[in-house]
């Protein structure tokens, strides 16, 4: 058996079997990623939307959602509420800083501007912020968001997109 030095990435839509495993990466995500900037008693209120995994299930299925995988295991995600809001991207903290949130993020703002779409918008964790910021989104309001009994602080941020494509209507 041969390792390999540098694991590739790749990427896929959602499937069925995706959402177990993909509420774990967003647990662990704000467990060891989010520390500096949000409070145990918000980090433990946050990743709690995810216990109930039917209900993070059907919210990932009625997205638009894309699966980061290495050697076929999903490390990350991003999901997109219609028409153009990021709802949740999400890498595991072992790959996180080796390209999977670019990734992601680079898949959905291309698939979105060969839609036709003009922009996305995402509410954005502070530990996120600048990941954001260094992909040319740009700070438009700071919010404050009620979470099992905390309060999590956010911001909405917007990038312009330059259209690609039509968007082209059924049979």
């Amino acid at each position: 058996m041969t390792a390999r030095a540098h694991p590739s990435f790749a990427l896929r839509p959602l499937l069925p079997a995706d959402p177990p495993l993909l509420a774990e990466t967003f647990r662990a995500s704000i467990e060891e990623l989010t520390g500096d900037d949000y409070s145990e008693a918000q980090q433990v209120a946050w990743a709690a939307m995810a216990d109930d995994e039917d209900a993070f299930a059907a919210r990932l299925a009625d997205q638009l959602t894309l699966v980061a995988t290495m050697e076929g295991s999903p490390v990350g995600f991003v999901s997109l509420e219609p028409p153009d809001t990021i709802d949740l991207l999400y890498v595991h903290p072992a790959v996180a800083g080796r390209g999977v949130g670019s990734m992601l993020l680079d898949a959905i703002e291309r698939l979105m501007a060969g839609r036709g779409a003009a922009r996305l918008v995402a509410d954005v964790s502070d530990s996120a912020r600048d990941f954001f910021a260094r992909r040319g989104y740009q700070p438009q309001q700071r919010n404050t968001v009620s979470c099992q009994g905390e309060w999590l602080a956010n911001t909405t941020m917007e990038k312009a997109l330059k259209p690609t494509g039509t968007a082209k209507g059924g049979d």
